[in-house]
């Protein structure tokens, strides 16, 4: 049997295949410790299951407005609005199984094919592929630790041809905790509207920041580019929602209800009460946030202190989410190599660079226990040393 050309282009995800790997180790008793995942390791606050438990003890659980329940649309767009200085309409709302789908409903929407995206590398391994899926071609454009792995408004241009769309910008970012400031995205914002270029703004990690760091919303510059602009974000990172499945992008009206329409003829409406799980997280109380945030920020101080420790590894110190990219280049390995031995050979986990487009790094996740982060990067020290 024949399969179709756009599927054929798809490589597997590595950092699933790795998560995966590490889990069946752990299901047959070996005592693996995963830096894998780009999962919180912490329980979804007890008021927002509640709010999902009574909706369905009180029966909402049929059909809902494709692009999400009038009441959550309009929670995003206050949030949007006081957080982020972005004044969408919630008719500009579309609520998704996951910011992933935004991400793709999004390009599904805006890319022809033949149509350029740039794609600033180290990038999200799905970024890619998504743009593959919509018949898009995905333009990588490298970045090196000495620009703090930004995309430079000079390489914006360098990159760009007459078929070029799109910008894809991630920040804080995934896999390098890269965070932007405001600066840096005017400059780039520039280039966008001089080059009549659109941005998908992925803004997943955005309350995950670090020694002062500020998100910004690109889209908040200035009209001009707010029509330019699909603001993505969800629940799952700040949350820890990850299994809720919940995303929303929010976009220019025409483009919204084109992604409307989409959703209404592919997935229909995300879960109807874990929607009322999302709608208590942005009206309930913000404290779980900066609790999480809290026990982050410590795990990644005892990150840094002990990655010093080793040599042959080096790191830019990541501003947001909860990743380190640490180059390995001085140990002669590539990143694939380099994280089957560990595995092997000290039961760690870690996603290879490889996955990220950078196959003299790795990634390691610190959304996990203080325990689990001294054992595995002594394990770490021990195989590299």
């Amino acid at each position: 049997m024949e399969i179709s050309e756009r599927v054929e282009k798809l490589s597997p995800s590595l950092t699933l295949a790795v998560d995966a790997k590490a889990k069946a180790l752990k299901a047959e008793g070996v005592d693996i410790i995963a830096f894998a995942a780009g999962e919180p390791d912490f329980d979804t606050p007890e008021h927002i299951k509640a709010a999902a438990m009574g909706s369905l003890d009180a029966g909402f659980t049929k059909y809902t407005p494709a692009a999400g329940i009038p009441e959550l649309r309009s929670a995003i767009s206050e949030k949007l609005k006081a957080d982020n200085n972005l004044d969408y309409e919630a008719s500009q709302i579309i609520v998704t199984c996951g910011a992933k789908h935004a991400c793709y409903n999004a390009l599904l929407a805006t890319i022809n094919p033949g149509d350029e995206v740039l794609i600033p590398a180290p990038y999200w391994t799905s970024y890619p592929e998504m743009v593959k899926l919509v018949g898009g071609e995905p333009i990588i454009v490298p970045t090196t630790a000495e620009s703090g792995y930004k995309i430079t408004p000079g390489q914006f241009l360098e990159y760009m041809s007459p078929l070029t769309k799109m910008l894809i910008l991630n920040t804080p970012g995934n896999p390098t905790g890269t965070v932007y400031n405001e600066n840096e995205l005017a400059a780039l914002a520039d280039v966008a509207l001089d080059e009549d270029m659109l941005i998908l703004s992925d803004e997943i990690y955005e309350k995950l920041v670090y020694d002062g760091a500020k998100h910004v919303s690109i889209a908040s510059f200035s009209k001009d580019i707010y029509d330019k602009v699909l603001t993505i974000n969800g629940f799952s990172k700040p949350y820890s929602m990850t299994g809720w499945r919940l995303g929303y992008v929010a976009a220019p009206k025409n483009i919204a209800a084109k992604i409307d329409s989409l959703q209404s003829h592919s997935t229909s409406n995300a879960t109807s009460f874990a929607q009322k799980g999302a709608l208590a997280a942005y009206k309930g109380p913000q404290d779980c946030v900066e609790e999480m945030l809290a026990e982050y920020t410590k795990r990644r101080a005892r990150v840094c202190e002990i990655l010093d420790g080793i040599t042959n590894l080096s790191y830019v110190k990541p501003m947001g989410a909860f990743y380190f990219l640490v180059d390995i280049s001085e140990t002669g390995m590539t990143s694939t190599k380099f994280a089957e031995d560990l595995l092997s050979e000290e039961k760690v986990a870690v996603v290879p660079g490889l996955a990220f487009g950078d196959d003299k790094t790795i990634r390691i996740s610190y959304a996990t226990s203080m325990e689990n982060i001294e054992k595995g990067l002594q394990r770490l020290k021990k195989f590299v040393s």
